[in-house]
Formats: C-alpha cells, structure tokens, sequence
C-alpha cells in the first residue's frame, strides 16, 4: 500500500482545458484534488480555460457539486488568473519546490502530449504517459495501425480527412458504401467518430448511408480526421486498467459497462443511472487472462507509462481492442479508479501510486542529463 505519510511534493492538478471534454475533466480533476488534499498532501488544482488560460483555484476548493457551466467564470470560483500558458509553465518550474503535476486534462492539449512536451521541456515532474505515448494514445487513426501491424485484434476500420470530404464527399460516401458492403455478412451501420477525441463526443452510428453524411460532419466539428469502424452488434463493452512504468505492471479487471443507450455516447456516459458498470465481468478465466495480456500488450505497444484504460469490444468467443485512454476519467461512474479494488486500491491509492510512478520516471531521467564533458569534443 502506497503511504500517504511519505514525504510529497506539493501536487498541482490541471484540469478542464481548451478540449470538447472540458467539463468531464474538471469533475475527474477536482476529485482527484479533493483526495489527495484530504490524504494530507499539498495540493492546489489549476484550472485551464477553454481560451486556453491557467487560472489557480483557491487553495480550499471543491467541486461541490456545481455544474460544469460554473467554471466558465473561473473569477468567480476566487481563482487567481488569468495567466498565459508560458507564463504559467515558468511558475511551476520555478516554484521552490517544485510540485509533481497531475494531469487530469482529457482530449486535445491534455492528452495528446501537448501539455506534456510543456513540462517536460520545463523538467516538470508529470503523471502518465509521456509525449508520443500520449499521441498515439490520442490518434486512434495511428493506434490501431500500431496494434495491428503487432497482430493486436481490432475492428475493421478507415480513415476520412476533412480536406478529402470537402473536395470530393460523393467519392468518400462511394468508399464507405464498399467498405460497409465488404463486411461479412454485409452491413450498413458504421460507427463514425472524431479520430482524437475522447467521451463519445462527436461520435455517431450511422445506421444507413443517409446517415454517414451527417455523422461525418458532426465529427469534423471536432477534428479534421475522422474514423470509421465496422459496428458489432451486440457486443460488450469491457474495460481493463493498467498501472505501472516497467513489468511488472499492475493488470485490473475486466470491468464491463452496460450502456443506457444504443452505445455507450456521452450521455450514456456521464448521466448518473443510465448506465451500469460492474468492476467485475462475467467472463470464463481464460477469456479474462487474456484480456489482460491482450492490454498489456496494447499499452507497451505505445510506451505507455504510468497508467491508461484499455477499452475491448467482445462479441461471443471474439475479442477486439476498442481504443486506449491515456488519461481515463476519475469522474464517480468511472471504473478505471475503481477496478484496481481488487488489489486493495482504493481511489485515493490509486492516485498516490500514479504520483509515485511520476516520481519515479522523472527521478531515472534527470540522472540522464547531459553534463559538458559527457559531449564527443
């Protein structure tokens, strides 16, 4: 058990962020804030907003509850702000000491390894995956290319650019319409979603092929690149959480989820009793065996450190990984803090061992700085 009466840093939570997934981010960053601050360490949780601002919250604050339209005004809260992303990178860097950084951002700038590569040029100490771990992690496009140039199971899917749609949307549908006819036995449902989003925003199952058009433009709201994916109908969607920077890593689950809708899209998500989840999936023992591998797999495969949520699509003795998040919610209906319960983890260990796992990797590689006589001169 990771003891909260070890000497910390102090902690600074980001949170929010210039991302579609703003709102979902806060919930997860202040309560990620709220329990490492009542187990006894220094926190302080920062929010940034949609402009892109970093404003620190008050010392005391919690969530309480309040919507996510509260934070727009984040003066109000009694935050201290605004301040420009440079300026806000330099304070962090030159505080005394310098605090290890949860990040808790999700999407675009928290996740893709933007804010990483900020920290890390500023030799911040950060939580999770580092910088291209965090971009594959972010491009499902470019992911599951990885995974199955490995061999790694995953859906049938292909790849649409804002550009190629604007030019020439009759010939994009013509390529949908062939690789929705190529399946076995042929179907015209598609799942059609933002390439680097997360949350379901954006994402559609287009039914028929009156209903690609819309989804497509619905997802390039969001991004210019969009993926679509072959629906399988009636699988499960199941869950795996991975803590660790080294094997051996800590495999928990699988989790299921049982969406309220259709699919598992934002509502589903993140609407209180629409959606039920089990830490635990009724699966035979070998099924769960390799599930874990199969996430393992999966999350080496990018060079993930620290911790993400391998999500699976499992329809009958067939098993496909869904996507990998590299910053899963902490929100109260995620299962990725609640699964590693298993293993004695509560939400407050689970994030204390992401701090340490932070601390550790920032330790290995700051004595591998280059000094002037390690140069070839």
């Amino acid at each position: 058990m990771i003891e909260a009466t070890r000497p910390w840093p102090p902690v600074v939570v980001l949170l929010g962020g210039p991302s579609a997934e703003h709102d979902v981010s806060v919930v997860s960053g202040t309560a990620i804030g709220e329990a490492l601050a009542a187990a006894g360490l220094d926190v302080r949780q920062v929010l940034i907003d949609l402009d892109g601002r970093w404003w620190w919250l008050p010392v005391d604050h919690r969530r309480d509850d309040r919507p996510g339209s509260t934070y727009d005004d984040p003066a109000g809260l009694g935050a201290e702000g605004p301040v420009a992303v440079g300026a806000a990178i330099d304070r962090l860097a030159g505080a005394s000491p310098v605090p290890v950084v949860f990040i808790a951002l999700h999407g675009p700038f928290g996740e893709d390894g933007t804010v990483q590569a900020l920290l890390e040029a500023a030799g911040v100490a950060y939580t999770g995956p580092g910088v291209l771990a965090s971009a594959l992690g972010m491009d499902k496009v470019v992911q599951k290319r990885v995974w199955r140039g490995l061999g790694l199971p995953v859906i049938d899917s292909v790849e649409v650019r804002a550009a190629a749609w604007a030019a020439n949307a009759r010939g994009v549908l013509g390529q949908l319409e062939a690789f929705a006819g190529a399946a076995s036995p042929p179907d015209a449902r598609l799942m059609v979603k933002p390439a680097r989003l997360g949350s379901s925003i954006g994402m559609t199952l287009a039914h028929t092929a009156e209903e690609r058009a819309p989804a497509l433009d619905l997802a390039f709201r969001y991004d210019d690149l969009a993926i679509v994916e072959r629906y399988l109908a009636k699988a499960r969607d199941l869950e795996v959480s991975v803590i660790g920077n080294e094997p051996p890593l800590g495999v928990y689950g699988p989790g299921e989820i049982v969406a309220g809708h259709e699919f598992y899209d934002y509502d589903a998500k993140y609407t209180s009793g629409l959606s039920e989840t089990s830490t635990r999936a009724e699966l035979p023992e070998a099924t769960r065996e390799l599930m874990k591998k199969l996430a393992r797999d999966a999350y080496r495969a990018i060079g993930a450190e620290g911790f993400a949520r391998v999500d699976f699509l499992v329809r009958d003795d067939a098993i496909y990984l869904s996507e990998i998040n590299t910053i899963p919610g902490f929100t109260p209906i995620s299962l990725f803090p609640t699964m590693p319960a298993e293993a004695g983890l509560d939400f407050t260990a689970v994030c204390l061992r992401i701090l340490e796992l932070a601390l550790e990797r920032h330790a290995r590689r700051a004595r591998g700085r280059l000094r002037p006589a390690d140069l070839p001169r």
